[in-house]
């Protein structure tokens, strides 16, 4: 179908949406993009791209725009709550062949990714009925206007009001850490990705270059607290290691809870999730971007080598559920990992940390 003239609708314009319209234009099609936020409503955090993610912007044609951006990381670091090592991971020899470990600010990942979309973004434009037709979907919006559409493609993450119309699932259920996010400035000079493991929290550092930090922290619950910076000071003011500094240096910090989306399937009719509003897991692999960006190129790929849309959402889905679903249960491997006392995993991670979190990865460093 590539070159078709396939009406495709993408509803969201994060990560997954604008991967997802990317690679549907270098197929040969011509998608729309809507999102119900206007342009500015977005808050900047860090983002720490591994070598599959990548792999996926070389087959979206966009590494070389990427390549100036952050930083590439060649080490992951992990200490205790004391910050005394460990276990390492090479990344360099990780994911040889496949691509860099970058970390880079999500804003400039977004801009990277809109452009090579085309830059038309519908903003405000909320989705507000679905109705199935022969070969398509009547698809309602908020503001009262209509079209029709071939396929439409819902890219609007965990709590996918897409996911909803299409009676695809419910809301995400609760992955039970609640997580801090900040961008800071003027912190200590670090530059591998290092995290400090205490007792069931931890606290990640990674630079992103021109001497920022992205800093991720997390704890086990599902509460929010009322004053974010003073909880993460609370939390980690007896962390060792470079915590203290990176401490002293922040000035906000935005919290949320981690959530899980888990679906018997991804489509219905000509209706298809992607990205996290299809498979959302906690961010503990740091593949949120990772699998949304091979959604995007397995999307693409799977409508231009299909005789139709029904046969291509079939092949899509049979591609990425594997993947997917080895990330949504190394995540929870992790998580339990994280979970037994320090007095117990340290011995453990400091004899075969290394190989363990290598085997994390396994899958993903293959095909995809």
């Amino acid at each position: 179908m590539g070159g078709s003239p396939l009406r495709v609708l993408v509803v969201g314009a994060g990560i997954a949406g604008l991967a997802v319209a990317r690679a549907l234009r270098l197929a040969g099609f011509r998608p729309d993009v809507t999102e119900r936020l206007p342009p500015t409503e977005s808050t900047d955090t860090g983002l720490y791209l591994p070598g599959n993610a990548a792999r996926a912007m070389r087959r979206l044609d966009l590494d070389g725009p990427l390549r100036p951006l952050g930083q590439v990381i060649r080490r992951q670091r992990f200490l205790d709550a004391a910050g005394a090592p460990l276990c390492e991971v090479d990344l360099d020899a990780l994911w040889a062949g496949v691509g860099e470990c970058r970390a880079l600010p999500r804003a400039e990942l977004h801009r990277v990714l809109l452009t090579g979309a085309g830059g038309a973004v519908r903003h405000g434009a909320e989705v507000s009925t679905g109705d199935p037709l022969p070969g398509g979907v009547a698809v309602g919006f908020t503001d009262g206007t209509s079209a029709e559409y071939d396929l439409v493609v819902g890219a609007d993450g965990p709590r996918s009001a897409v996911r909803t119309l299409a009676a695809l699932g419910g809301p995400p259920r609760p992955a039970g850490h609640v997580v801090y996010r900040a961008l800071v400035r003027g912190g200590p000079r670090i530059v591998d990705w290092t995290a400090l493991l205490g007792q069931r929290a931890g606290f990640l550092v990674v630079p992103l270059g021109a001497g920022r930090l992205y800093c991720y922290a997390d704890e086990a619950g599902t509460d929010l607290p009322a004053d974010p910076l003073a909880r993460l000071r609370e939390l980690f003011g007896s962390y060792g290691g470079p915590v203290p500094e990176v401490l002293d240096a922040l000035e906000t910090v935005c919290v949320e809870r981690t959530e899980e989306v888990e679906l018997g399937r991804w489509f219905h009719g000509r209706v298809l999730l992607v990205g996290d509003a299809a498979h959302a897991t906690a961010p503990t692999l740091s593949q949120g971007a990772a699998m949304a960006l091979e959604d995007a190129v397995v999307l693409a790929e799977s409508l231009r080598a299909a005789g139709s849309v029904d046969a291509a959402l079939l092949a899509y889905e049979s591609r990425r559920r594997p993947r997917t679903r080895w990330v949504r249960d190394r995540t929870r491997d992790r998580n339990r990992t994280r979970d037994v006392p320090p007095a117990l995993r340290d011995p453990l991670l400091r004899g075969r940390g290394g190989r363990i979190f290598r085997e994390h990865y396994r899958l993903l460093t293959g095909p995809l």
